[in-house]
């Protein structure tokens, strides 16, 4: 076949399929959702037929561009469609304008099931994040602490910076939580007798050496962990407790009670 021929081929071929994009209807529109050519798409965009199921199942493909992302945002269809919104939202190739305007109208955990999606953006997952962290104030109790079970590494260490007893508990018990942001929460104005007592009973938290020194050096810490923590520090740590100018009279008499024990004072 000559180049002439193959081309006039090619052309009929990609008329015909355009013609279908316009025109067919119902079952008959799913095939044509798999065309490779962003021509044809853009057409299926175009036909009245188009329901809410042909828009979704287009936007399960991963190889979509970001115009027709862009165009697809914008169809009328979408403007009422809760599913398509979230639907472009997974989509790895939808715009960041595009992101921004859909994020604020996705229901809390529809936007943390964003954030561990396979295949999702660094981009997208930030975004969502911070959509999440514009709420928090105004959150649920009950919502907050199945976030904070369930969050990201930035969503637990934000509830947990709230210091509310509530939710202390479930921040530590969330796989994500990281030792640094603990540290951080006792060195901070929020922690409270009770919440430091939950931190240093917590199986998972209770042995870690620098997170048993930053108890032991908060004001605020109730005397039976000194009782119970004390027993069991290197020398060296009571005497830099001892030295400590955190420490309450209270507080720096029970550590020279362990160093008079032990024969050292």
């Amino acid at each position: 076949m000559s180049e002439k021929k193959s081309g006039l081929v090619l052309d009929a071929d990609m008329a015909r399929r355009l013609r279908s994009a316009l025109t067919v209807s119902g079952v008959e529109l799913f095939p044509l959702l798999q065309d490779p050519a962003g021509e044809v798409l853009r057409a299926l965009l175009k036909n009245p037929r188009l329901s809410e199921d042909h828009v979704l199942a287009l936007l399960k493909r991963r190889d979509l561009t970001e115009d027709l992302l862009k165009a697809i945002s914008q169809l009328k269809l979408g403007e009422g469609s809760h599913r398509i919104k979230v639907a472009l939202a997974k989509n790895p190739g939808t715009p960041g304008t595009v992101l921004l305007t859909i994020l604020p109208q996705l229901y809390l955990f529809e936007l943390l099931e964003l954030c561990y999606l396979p295949g999702v953006t660094p981009d997208q997952k930030v975004a969502a994040e911070r959509v999440i962290l514009q709420r928090l104030p105004t959150t649920a109790m009950g919502n907050k602490m199945t976030m904070a079970r369930r969050g990201t590494v930035a969503l637990v260490d934000a509830l947990l910076k709230e210091g509310d007893f509530r939710l202390v508990e479930p921040c530590l018990q969330n796989p994500r939580l990281k030792e640094v942001s603990i540290l951080q929460f006792l060195n901070g104005p929020h922690a409270t007798a009770e919440t430091i007592s939950v931190i240093a009973r917590h199986p998972r938290w209770k042995q870690r050496p620098n997170l048993r020194m930053t108890i032991l050096k908060n004001r605020k810490t109730p005397a039976v962990w000194f009782t119970v923590f004390l027993p069991s520090l290197k020398t060296q740590d009571l005497h830099a407790l001892v030295a400590s100018r955190r420490l309450t009279p209270g507080q720096k008499k029970l550590v020279d009670d362990e160093l008079k024990r032990r024969g050292l004072a």
